[in-house]
Protein backbone atom coordinates (compact mmCIF):
# COMPACT_ATOMS: atom_id res chain seq x y z
CA UNK A 1 0.00 0.00 0.00
CA UNK A 2 2.81 2.52 1.18
CA UNK A 3 4.32 1.82 -3.16
CA UNK A 4 1.19 2.98 -4.37
CA UNK A 5 1.05 6.09 -2.29
CA UNK A 6 4.73 7.05 -3.09
CA UNK A 7 3.88 6.05 -6.58
CA UNK A 8 0.95 7.98 -6.77
CA UNK A 9 2.38 11.06 -4.60
CA UNK A 10 5.38 11.14 -7.74
CA UNK A 11 2.86 11.11 -10.34
CA UNK A 12 1.43 13.93 -8.96
CA UNK A 13 4.99 15.87 -8.17
CA UNK A 14 5.45 15.24 -12.01
CA UNK A 15 2.76 16.39 -13.09
CA UNK A 16 2.77 19.32 -11.01
CA UNK A 17 6.66 20.00 -12.86
CA UNK A 18 4.96 19.58 -16.31
CA UNK A 19 2.26 22.20 -16.20
CA UNK A 20 5.08 24.54 -14.48
CA UNK A 21 7.64 23.69 -17.60
CA UNK A 22 4.88 24.46 -19.67
CA UNK A 23 3.32 27.66 -18.59
CA UNK A 24 7.41 28.96 -18.29
CA UNK A 25 8.10 28.07 -22.09
CA UNK A 26 4.28 29.38 -23.14
CA UNK A 27 5.27 32.91 -21.19
CA UNK A 28 8.89 32.79 -22.81
CA UNK A 29 7.36 32.54 -26.12
CA UNK A 30 4.49 35.00 -25.29
CA UNK A 31 6.83 37.37 -24.02
CA UNK A 32 8.77 38.13 -27.58
CA UNK A 33 5.22 38.73 -29.12
CA UNK A 34 3.48 42.52 -29.30
CA UNK A 35 2.34 43.44 -25.65
CA UNK A 36 -1.39 42.22 -24.61
CA UNK A 37 -3.33 45.08 -22.25
CA UNK A 38 0.00 46.25 -20.76
CA UNK A 39 2.79 48.98 -21.61
CA UNK A 40 6.06 46.75 -23.35
CA UNK A 41 7.94 47.48 -20.38
CA UNK A 42 5.37 46.27 -18.11
CA UNK A 43 4.79 43.41 -20.22
CA UNK A 44 8.24 42.34 -19.92
CA UNK A 45 8.82 43.11 -16.32
CA UNK A 46 4.78 41.05 -15.97
CA UNK A 47 6.73 38.27 -17.66
CA UNK A 48 10.01 38.18 -16.00
CA UNK A 49 8.17 38.28 -12.60
CA UNK A 50 5.66 34.95 -14.30
CA UNK A 51 8.48 32.84 -15.36
CA UNK A 52 10.58 33.40 -12.02
CA UNK A 53 7.48 32.73 -9.60
CA UNK A 54 7.08 29.51 -11.64
CA UNK A 55 10.93 28.83 -11.25
CA UNK A 56 10.18 28.69 -7.67
CA UNK A 57 6.78 26.98 -7.32
CA UNK A 58 8.98 24.23 -9.33
CA UNK A 59 11.41 24.39 -6.71
CA UNK A 60 8.86 24.25 -3.53
CA UNK A 61 7.48 21.12 -5.68
CA UNK A 62 10.65 19.42 -5.51
CA UNK A 63 11.03 20.21 -1.39
CA UNK A 64 7.21 19.47 -0.81
CA UNK A 65 8.59 15.65 -2.89
CA UNK A 66 11.53 15.80 -0.91
CA UNK A 67 9.51 16.37 2.65
CA UNK A 68 6.97 13.13 1.89
CA UNK A 69 9.75 10.77 1.03
CA UNK A 70 11.13 11.74 4.47
CA UNK A 71 8.01 11.43 6.42
CA UNK A 72 7.05 7.89 5.20
CA UNK A 73 11.03 7.17 4.52
CA UNK A 74 11.18 7.17 8.73
CA UNK A 75 10.31 10.57 9.70
CA UNK A 76 7.12 9.34 11.25
CA UNK A 77 8.37 6.22 12.61
CA UNK A 78 11.47 8.55 14.78
CA UNK A 79 8.94 11.54 15.14
CA UNK A 80 6.35 9.22 17.06
CA UNK A 81 9.17 7.38 18.92
CA UNK A 82 10.76 10.51 20.11
CA UNK A 83 7.89 11.62 21.63
CA UNK A 84 6.87 8.31 23.64
CA UNK A 85 4.04 6.15 21.80
CA UNK A 86 0.79 5.91 23.54
CA UNK A 87 -3.01 6.48 22.78
CA UNK A 88 -3.31 9.78 24.83
CA UNK A 89 -4.74 12.65 23.51
CA UNK A 90 -1.13 14.63 24.60
CA UNK A 91 0.74 12.10 23.16
CA UNK A 92 -1.27 13.24 19.46
CA UNK A 93 -1.56 16.58 20.03
CA UNK A 94 2.68 16.62 20.51
CA UNK A 95 3.13 14.78 17.26
CA UNK A 96 0.94 16.81 15.25
CA UNK A 97 2.95 19.77 16.57
CA UNK A 98 5.96 18.02 16.42
CA UNK A 99 5.11 17.04 12.33
CA UNK A 100 4.00 20.95 11.35
CA UNK A 101 7.02 22.42 13.03
CA UNK A 102 9.30 20.45 10.99
CA UNK A 103 7.57 21.02 7.94
CA UNK A 104 7.67 24.79 8.41
CA UNK A 105 11.45 24.55 8.99
CA UNK A 106 12.00 22.81 5.94
CA UNK A 107 9.88 25.03 3.73
CA UNK A 108 10.57 28.60 5.20
CA UNK A 109 13.68 29.29 3.29
CA UNK A 110 12.08 29.19 -0.09
CA UNK A 111 9.51 31.22 2.15
CA UNK A 112 11.81 33.95 2.80
CA UNK A 113 13.10 34.08 -0.73
CA UNK A 114 9.44 34.59 -1.88
CA UNK A 115 9.38 37.41 -0.01
CA UNK A 116 12.83 39.13 0.24
CA UNK A 117 14.29 37.91 -3.11
CA UNK A 118 11.55 37.36 -5.83
CA UNK A 119 9.16 39.97 -4.75
CA UNK A 120 11.40 42.29 -3.15
CA UNK A 121 13.08 42.44 -6.43
CA UNK A 122 9.80 43.40 -8.53
CA UNK A 123 8.78 45.82 -5.81
CA UNK A 124 6.00 43.74 -4.94
CA UNK A 125 6.47 43.81 -0.77
CA UNK A 126 6.96 46.31 1.61
CA UNK A 127 7.82 43.51 4.12
CA UNK A 128 11.05 44.31 6.53
CA UNK A 129 12.86 41.35 8.05
CA UNK A 130 11.09 42.78 11.84
CA UNK A 131 7.58 42.98 10.35
CA UNK A 132 8.46 39.30 8.71
CA UNK A 133 9.46 38.01 12.18
CA UNK A 134 6.59 39.24 14.12
CA UNK A 135 3.79 37.89 11.45
CA UNK A 136 5.37 34.42 12.28
CA UNK A 137 5.18 34.63 15.33
CA UNK A 138 1.62 36.18 15.47
CA UNK A 139 0.85 32.77 13.26
CA UNK A 140 2.61 30.47 15.34
CA UNK A 141 0.77 31.69 18.38
CA UNK A 142 -2.83 31.37 16.56
CA UNK A 143 -1.95 28.12 15.32
CA UNK A 144 -0.37 26.56 18.99
CA UNK A 145 -3.51 28.14 20.00
CA UNK A 146 -6.62 26.99 17.75
CA UNK A 147 -4.62 24.48 16.29
CA UNK A 148 -3.91 22.49 19.95
CA UNK A 149 -7.80 23.17 20.03
CA UNK A 150 -8.57 20.74 16.87
CA UNK A 151 -5.75 18.48 17.43
CA UNK A 152 -7.06 17.45 20.42
CA UNK A 153 -10.58 17.39 19.51
CA UNK A 154 -9.79 15.22 16.57
CA UNK A 155 -7.68 12.76 18.39
CA UNK A 156 -10.06 12.37 21.04
CA UNK A 157 -12.76 11.60 18.05
CA UNK A 158 -9.89 9.05 16.70
CA UNK A 159 -9.78 7.53 20.16
CA UNK A 160 -13.42 7.10 20.84
CA UNK A 161 -15.47 6.71 17.63
CA UNK A 162 -15.10 3.23 15.03
CA UNK A 163 -16.49 6.16 12.14
CA UNK A 164 -13.61 9.15 13.53
CA UNK A 165 -13.46 9.98 9.70
CA UNK A 166 -16.79 11.27 9.61
CA UNK A 167 -16.80 13.18 12.61
CA UNK A 168 -13.77 14.66 12.31
CA UNK A 169 -14.91 15.84 9.25
CA UNK A 170 -17.94 17.53 10.72
CA UNK A 171 -15.60 19.32 13.25
CA UNK A 172 -13.32 20.89 10.08
CA UNK A 173 -16.18 21.64 8.47
CA UNK A 174 -17.58 23.61 11.11
CA UNK A 175 -14.21 25.34 11.50
CA UNK A 176 -13.67 25.95 8.50
CA UNK A 177 -17.32 28.37 8.55
CA UNK A 178 -16.43 29.79 11.62
CA UNK A 179 -13.12 30.73 10.19
CA UNK A 180 -15.10 32.45 7.40
CA UNK A 181 -17.29 34.02 9.95
CA UNK A 182 -14.81 35.53 12.12
CA UNK A 183 -11.58 36.16 10.10
CA UNK A 184 -12.47 39.98 9.36
CA UNK A 185 -13.44 41.05 12.97
CA UNK A 186 -10.92 38.75 14.81
CA UNK A 187 -8.09 37.30 12.63
CA UNK A 188 -7.72 39.84 9.89
CA UNK A 189 -6.89 42.63 12.82
CA UNK A 190 -3.98 40.85 14.19
CA UNK A 191 -2.05 41.56 10.87
CA UNK A 192 -3.42 44.82 10.10
CA UNK A 193 -5.01 47.72 11.04
CA UNK A 194 -8.12 48.53 10.73
CA UNK A 195 -9.66 51.74 10.65
CA UNK A 196 -13.24 53.60 8.98
CA UNK A 197 -13.12 54.84 5.69
CA UNK A 198 -12.58 58.57 6.40
CA UNK A 199 -13.75 59.69 2.53
CA UNK A 200 -17.61 60.20 3.04
CA UNK A 201 -18.79 60.70 -0.29
CA UNK A 202 -17.27 57.39 -0.94
CA UNK A 203 -18.71 55.51 2.23
CA UNK A 204 -22.24 57.11 1.62
CA UNK A 205 -21.78 55.99 -2.24
CA UNK A 206 -20.50 52.30 -0.94
CA UNK A 207 -23.73 52.56 1.42
CA UNK A 208 -26.41 53.34 -0.75
CA UNK A 209 -24.99 50.06 -3.41
CA UNK A 210 -25.27 47.71 -0.41
CA UNK A 211 -28.97 49.23 0.38
CA UNK A 212 -29.53 48.95 -3.13
CA UNK A 213 -28.47 45.19 -3.29
CA UNK A 214 -29.85 44.31 -0.09
CA UNK A 215 -26.68 43.45 2.09
CA UNK A 216 -26.05 44.49 4.94
CA UNK A 217 -22.37 45.37 6.97
CA UNK A 218 -21.05 46.09 10.23
CA UNK A 219 -18.91 48.65 8.55
CA UNK A 220 -16.75 50.24 5.82
CA UNK A 221 -13.02 50.17 6.77
CA UNK A 222 -9.58 50.29 5.02
CA UNK A 223 -6.52 48.63 5.95
CA UNK A 224 -2.67 49.35 6.11
CA UNK A 225 -2.18 46.83 3.28
CA UNK A 226 0.77 48.96 2.04
CA UNK A 227 2.94 48.37 5.22
CA UNK A 228 3.53 44.50 3.29
CA UNK A 229 2.91 44.67 -0.11
CA UNK A 230 1.89 46.84 -3.74
CA UNK A 231 -0.77 44.80 -4.72
CA UNK A 232 -4.37 46.14 -5.34
CA UNK A 233 -7.41 44.86 -3.80
CA UNK A 234 -10.62 44.83 -1.67
CA UNK A 235 -13.18 42.64 -0.19
CA UNK A 236 -16.33 41.56 1.21
CA UNK A 237 -15.95 39.36 4.28
CA UNK A 238 -17.89 37.45 6.77
CA UNK A 239 -21.04 35.76 7.22
CA UNK A 240 -23.89 36.55 9.11
CA UNK A 241 -23.41 40.18 11.21
CA UNK A 242 -19.67 39.82 11.25
CA UNK A 243 -19.80 41.04 7.24
CA UNK A 244 -17.67 43.82 6.57
CA UNK A 245 -16.38 46.01 3.46
CA UNK A 246 -12.61 46.06 3.47
CA UNK A 247 -10.48 48.49 0.88
CA UNK A 248 -6.85 47.81 0.82
CA UNK A 249 -5.07 51.46 0.98
CA UNK A 250 -3.32 50.64 -1.96
CA UNK A 251 -6.57 50.74 -3.92
CA UNK A 252 -7.53 54.19 -2.45
CA UNK A 253 -4.32 55.18 -3.84
CA UNK A 254 -4.69 54.00 -7.40
CA UNK A 255 -8.22 53.83 -8.47
CA UNK A 256 -10.43 56.72 -8.52
CA UNK A 257 -13.60 56.51 -6.93
CA UNK A 258 -16.11 55.17 -9.71
CA UNK A 259 -13.69 52.55 -10.68
CA UNK A 260 -13.22 51.43 -6.68
CA UNK A 261 -17.39 51.25 -6.72
CA UNK A 262 -17.19 48.89 -10.19
CA UNK A 263 -14.54 46.66 -8.14
CA UNK A 264 -16.85 46.82 -4.72
CA UNK A 265 -19.76 46.02 -6.97
CA UNK A 266 -17.81 43.07 -8.09
CA UNK A 267 -17.26 41.57 -4.63
CA UNK A 268 -20.75 42.69 -3.67
CA UNK A 269 -22.01 40.31 -7.22
CA UNK A 270 -20.18 37.56 -4.69
CA UNK A 271 -22.27 37.54 -2.22
CA UNK A 272 -25.43 38.77 -3.91
CA UNK A 273 -24.71 35.57 -6.11
CA UNK A 274 -24.42 33.30 -2.46
CA UNK A 275 -20.68 32.23 -4.12
CA UNK A 276 -19.16 32.41 -0.85
CA UNK A 277 -21.93 29.30 0.57
CA UNK A 278 -21.33 27.46 -3.12
CA UNK A 279 -17.53 27.67 -2.19
CA UNK A 280 -18.11 26.60 1.28
CA UNK A 281 -20.46 23.49 0.41
CA UNK A 282 -18.01 22.49 -2.44
CA UNK A 283 -15.13 22.14 -0.03
CA UNK A 284 -17.68 20.44 2.27
CA UNK A 285 -18.00 18.25 -0.64
CA UNK A 286 -13.55 18.03 -0.72
CA UNK A 287 -13.12 17.24 2.66
CA UNK A 288 -15.91 14.48 3.13
CA UNK A 289 -14.26 12.36 0.07
CA UNK A 290 -10.84 13.48 1.73
CA UNK A 291 -11.77 11.78 5.35
CA UNK A 292 -13.75 9.24 3.72
CA UNK A 293 -10.71 8.03 1.70
CA UNK A 294 -8.31 8.12 4.17
CA UNK A 295 -10.26 6.66 7.17
CA UNK A 296 -11.02 3.89 5.22
CA UNK A 297 -7.07 3.09 4.49
CA UNK A 298 -6.20 -0.34 5.60
CA UNK A 299 -4.13 -0.32 9.07
CA UNK A 300 -1.58 -2.29 7.06
CA UNK A 301 -0.25 0.98 5.82
CA UNK A 302 0.45 2.50 9.25
CA UNK A 303 2.57 -0.74 10.07
CA UNK A 304 4.34 0.05 6.70
CA UNK A 305 5.15 3.72 8.00
CA UNK A 306 6.24 1.97 11.59
CA UNK A 307 3.20 4.14 13.06
CA UNK A 308 1.65 3.27 16.07
CA UNK A 309 -2.18 4.34 14.36
CA UNK A 310 -3.34 6.54 17.02
CA UNK A 311 -5.19 9.87 16.60
CA UNK A 312 -1.86 11.83 15.77
CA UNK A 313 -0.82 9.46 12.96
CA UNK A 314 -4.16 9.50 11.12
CA UNK A 315 -4.47 12.92 11.37
CA UNK A 316 -0.83 13.93 10.04
CA UNK A 317 -1.30 11.28 7.07
CA UNK A 318 -4.60 13.60 6.02
CA UNK A 319 -2.29 17.00 6.06
CA UNK A 320 0.45 14.73 4.07
CA UNK A 321 -2.06 13.68 1.36
CA UNK A 322 -3.96 16.79 1.03
CA UNK A 323 -2.16 18.48 -1.77
CA UNK A 324 -3.06 15.44 -3.53
CA UNK A 325 -5.91 15.60 -3.51
CA UNK A 326 -6.18 19.58 -3.57
CA UNK A 327 -4.80 18.97 -6.60
CA UNK A 328 -7.11 16.93 -8.11
CA UNK A 329 -10.20 18.91 -6.63
CA UNK A 330 -8.61 22.29 -7.87
CA UNK A 331 -9.70 21.72 -11.59
CA UNK A 332 -13.34 21.34 -10.34
CA UNK A 333 -13.27 24.11 -7.73
CA UNK A 334 -11.57 26.58 -10.34
CA UNK A 335 -14.61 25.52 -13.01
CA UNK A 336 -17.20 26.89 -10.57
CA UNK A 337 -15.16 29.64 -9.60
CA UNK A 338 -14.65 31.20 -13.18
CA UNK A 339 -17.98 30.85 -14.15
CA UNK A 340 -19.00 32.90 -10.67
CA UNK A 341 -15.81 35.60 -11.83
CA UNK A 342 -17.69 36.16 -15.16
CA UNK A 343 -21.57 36.42 -13.26
CA UNK A 344 -19.57 38.82 -10.61
CA UNK A 345 -18.29 41.36 -13.19
CA UNK A 346 -21.58 41.06 -14.88
CA UNK A 347 -23.13 42.85 -11.28
CA UNK A 348 -20.11 44.45 -11.00
CA UNK A 349 -20.84 46.66 -14.28
CA UNK A 350 -24.51 46.63 -13.67
CA UNK A 351 -23.50 48.58 -10.25
CA UNK A 352 -20.55 50.84 -11.10
CA UNK A 353 -20.99 50.92 -14.65
CA UNK A 354 -19.07 48.85 -17.34
CA UNK A 355 -16.31 51.32 -18.31
CA UNK A 356 -15.36 51.88 -14.93
CA UNK A 357 -14.88 48.07 -14.23
CA UNK A 358 -12.90 47.93 -17.52
CA UNK A 359 -10.41 50.36 -16.77
CA UNK A 360 -10.40 49.36 -12.85
CA UNK A 361 -9.42 45.80 -14.42
CA UNK A 362 -6.60 47.42 -16.73
CA UNK A 363 -5.46 49.38 -13.60
CA UNK A 364 -5.40 45.74 -11.29
CA UNK A 365 -3.24 44.21 -14.13
CA UNK A 366 -0.61 47.16 -14.23
CA UNK A 367 -0.12 47.94 -10.90
CA UNK A 368 -0.23 43.98 -9.84
CA UNK A 369 2.15 42.91 -12.73
CA UNK A 370 0.07 40.26 -13.29
CA UNK A 371 0.74 39.00 -16.66
CA UNK A 372 -2.52 38.27 -19.27
CA UNK A 373 -1.73 35.30 -20.85
CA UNK A 374 -0.95 31.65 -19.93
CA UNK A 375 -0.85 28.38 -21.23
CA UNK A 376 -4.43 26.35 -21.22
CA UNK A 377 -3.19 23.93 -18.92
CA UNK A 378 -2.14 26.28 -16.32
CA UNK A 379 -5.48 27.74 -16.10
CA UNK A 380 -7.14 24.44 -16.25
CA UNK A 381 -5.29 23.46 -13.18
CA UNK A 382 -4.49 26.97 -11.23
CA UNK A 383 -6.48 29.57 -12.26
CA UNK A 384 -10.08 30.39 -9.77
CA UNK A 385 -10.28 33.78 -12.31
CA UNK A 386 -10.51 33.49 -16.14
CA UNK A 387 -7.70 34.76 -17.63
CA UNK A 388 -8.06 38.58 -16.98
CA UNK A 389 -8.04 39.58 -21.14
CA UNK A 390 -11.38 36.57 -21.47
CA UNK A 391 -13.02 38.91 -18.46
CA UNK A 392 -12.32 42.23 -20.65
CA UNK A 393 -13.88 40.49 -23.62
CA UNK A 394 -16.73 39.68 -21.89
CA UNK A 395 -17.64 42.96 -20.65
CA UNK A 396 -16.92 44.42 -24.13
CA UNK A 397 -13.26 45.10 -24.56
CA UNK A 398 -11.80 45.67 -27.68
CA UNK A 399 -7.69 45.25 -27.68
CA UNK A 400 -7.42 45.46 -30.95
CA UNK A 401 -9.63 48.74 -30.99
CA UNK A 402 -8.69 51.37 -28.00
CA UNK A 403 -8.50 54.68 -29.51
CA UNK A 404 -12.86 54.79 -29.07
CA UNK A 405 -12.35 54.23 -25.21
CA UNK A 406 -11.44 56.57 -22.10
CA UNK A 407 -9.16 53.24 -21.31
CA UNK A 408 -6.14 54.36 -23.85
CA UNK A 409 -5.72 57.63 -21.53
CA UNK A 410 -4.89 55.32 -18.79
CA UNK A 411 -2.65 52.84 -21.26
CA UNK A 412 -0.89 56.05 -22.17
CA UNK A 413 -0.22 57.05 -18.93
CA UNK A 414 0.85 54.03 -17.35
Amino acid sequence: MLEVFITIFTIYTLIKVYVSVMQIGYISDAKKLDPVLLQPAKYQIAANYAIKKERLAIAETFVEYVVFLFWVYGGFKYLQQALGIDNGILSSVLFLFGFFAINYILTLPLEVYRVFGLDKAFHFTKTTPKLFIIDQLKSAAIFAVVGGIIFAILSYIVENFSNWWLWSFVVIFIFIVLVNMLYPTLIAPIFNKFKPLDDAQLKADIEGILKEVGLNSDGIFTIDASKRDARLNAYFGGLGKSKRVVLFDTLLEKLNRQEILAVLGHELGHYSHKDVFKNIALMGLFLFALFFIVGNLPESLFLELGLVANGGAKIALIALLLPIFSFIYMPIMGLVSRHNEYEADKFGAKIGGKENLINALLKLVSENKSFPLSHPLYIFFYYSHPPIIERLKELGYDESNKNDSVILGFLNDA
